[in-house]
């Protein structure tokens, strides 16, 4: 098959087909005469074994060394086990941070409870407030958290006075 069935049969695209062969991550095929590759059914499996590691958030060179351990079937397993436990350590440290993020935009949204004008958007404001001091972090600043403890909105700074734009 050319590499544009491959890639249909798989899902990857054509580019990422050839970076993997550029990689080393996919052996590659032969040519026919008129300089077509000729993919295989063994590339279709490995393609779609890369796949679905990168699915699983498998970096790259992981997937690679998964793949060492494939081609040794006789091999202690014990390699595999612990690559796929610091991937399960990388997606709870990623589950984390995305609850993290959950809190933090929850509470930038609960300074904004009924409709109003920008001007006068609890969440535009807190944005604002945390690019001017500098607080473009990722972040959300403390005074949001104590506007949700009081449920109160902020004052529009004064733009004369930097300390009223905390």
């Amino acid at each position: 098959m050319r590499i544009r069935e491959l890639s249909g049969t798989t899902g990857v695209p054509v580019d990422t087909i050839r970076y993997y062969e550029r990689a080393g991550l996919l052996p590659e095929p032969p040519r026919q005469s008129n300089g077509y590759r000729q993919y295989g059914m063994q590339h279709r499996e490995r393609l779609a074994f890369i796949r679905h590691c990168r699915e699983l958030g498998m970096p790259l060179a992981e997937v690679r060394r998964l793949l060492d351990f494939a081609e040794h079937p006789a091999a202690d397993c014990d390699g595999v086990n612990r690559l796929i436990d610091a991937q399960i350590a990388r997606v709870r440290h990623r589950l984390l941070g995305l609850r993290q993020l959950e809190r933090q935009l929850s509470l930038l949204r609960s300074q904004c409870g009924t409709a109003n004008a920008t001007a006068e958007c609890g969440i535009l404001n807190q944005l604002l407030a945390a690019a001017h001091d500098g607080q473009g972090s990722g972040k959300v600043p403390a005074q949001i958290a104590r506007n949700v403890a009081e449920r109160a909105l902020p004052a529009d700074p004064d733009p004369d006075d930097p300390a009223s734009a905390a």
